[in-house]
């Protein structure tokens, strides 16, 4: 295992810049996990650690060294690919050998690293198989197999449960988590889905157009997102969030454009008159209730319409309608019986607000 390092890493395209001046450190051992959107740049960022990618501007260090203009053979790190790139005329055994051979290990040495590296996957009985024969998940383990066999220092995954239906993209993530820990890696994992992200990382690194918007634990982006991007991008069902104003009498009332009536007070934030803000509440903090009366004077009240009920078994998704056709998000239990176009209220702790101000920058992220 080594640490990662990138010092100012800038990616063109001809004239479009792609990657702009990331700077991250990764520690010896760590998982982390590069997420973002579609057009992030994060797959291009990976690229770039494991060589098939040059580097326009900046440093990218691999356990001390400089590796900015290494061969990607030189770079001590094993790649796993959305497509599993098998020989399909070898069988299992040789395609996890196959590059062993080339870099000229004797037979007995590449027999006992492609073993272990089966019995750490639980593939021992599949070596002698065609990848014809082999189901999604289990190609998949022969392809991250093909990378232990080569004891890198990082391992870089590239999207590699895309192909994979929704069952076994969970058990393959549990099978990646466990891999993590018996190995002690340096592991590098990117992905769009932020779900894998959070179950997965050790630290999360958000990318939005090729920029790192926030670098965390997976609690620390959820519960202390710095801007709406993130905010937004991690959780799901996503945050809900209402366009807000300060009042222009210089108090600390703030009062939800979408819904006038509904004003509060943020006595802990520096604001000023006028001030355009975005507030955000994640579903999970949001409790429903018949009445204003039974609302906690520590939460703010919020009258609404049930405008369609998700019904998952112990836990439910309300879709509420506050006014002017936005719709807000609420989990509740599962026993919680509510009827399309039922007025009810609802009541979100004033402690849970996410503030953000007008250029979408958080006031609450500490």
């Amino acid at each position: 295992m080594a640490e990662v390092e990138l010092q100012k890493v800038t990616k063109m395209f001809g004239a479009l810049q792609v990657i702009h001046g990331v700077d991250l450190t990764i520690s010896s051992g760590e998982f982390v996990v590069f997420v973002g959107p579609s057009g992030s740049g994060k797959s291009t960022l990976l690229r770039m650690v494991s060589g098939l990618e040059t580097v326009s501007d900046g440093d990218v260090l691999i356990d001390g060294e400089d590796m900015t203009f290494a061969e990607p053979s030189e770079r001590g790190i094993a790649m796993v690919f959305q497509s599993y790139a098998l020989y399909p005329h070898m069988n299992v055994y040789n395609n996890m050998a196959f590059n062993l051979r080339l870099s000229r290990y004797s037979k007995a040495e590449a027999k006992k690293l492609v073993h272990d590296a089966a019995r750490i996957l639980r593939i021992e009985d599949l070596l002698d198989r065609s990848p014809a024969e082999l189901s999604g998940g289990q190609r998949q383990r022969v392809a991250i197999g093909r990378a232990i066999v080569r004891k890198p220092k990082v391992f870089l995954f590239d999207e590699p449960l895309s192909n994979l239906d929704a069952a076994l993209r969970v058990q393959m993530r549990l099978e990646i988590e466990r891999l993590h820990r018996e190995l002690d890696a340096t592991m590098i994992y990117v992905t769009h889905d932020q779900v894998e992200a959070m179950t997965m990382a050790d630290r999360i690194v958000v990318l939005d157009k090729g920029s790192i918007q926030q670098v965390g634990t997976p609690m620390e982006l959820y519960k202390r997102p710095k801007n709406l991007f993130v905010a937004g991008f991690i959780g799901s069902p996503k945050m809900n969030f209402f366009d807000a104003k300060v009042s222009s009498d210089g108090s600390e009332n703030v009062h939800l454009v979408a819904n006038s009536k509904t004003t509060f007070k943020l006595p802990n934030l520096r604001l000023n008159a006028n001030d355009d803000l975005t507030v955000g509440v994640r579903p999970e903090e949001i409790s429903v209730y018949t009445s204003i009366a039974e609302v906690p004077d520590t939460h703010i009240a919020m009258t609404a319409r049930v405008d369609a009920v998700e019904r998952l078994g112990n836990i439910n998704y309300g879709y509420f309608n506050v006014g002017a056709e936005e719709l807000v998000i609420a989990q509740i239990m599962g026993h919680t019986d509510l009827d399309h176009g039922q007025q009810i209220v609802f009541g979100v702790p004033k402690a849970e607000l996410h503030v953000f101000d007008s250029a979408g920058q958080s006031l609450t992220a500490g």
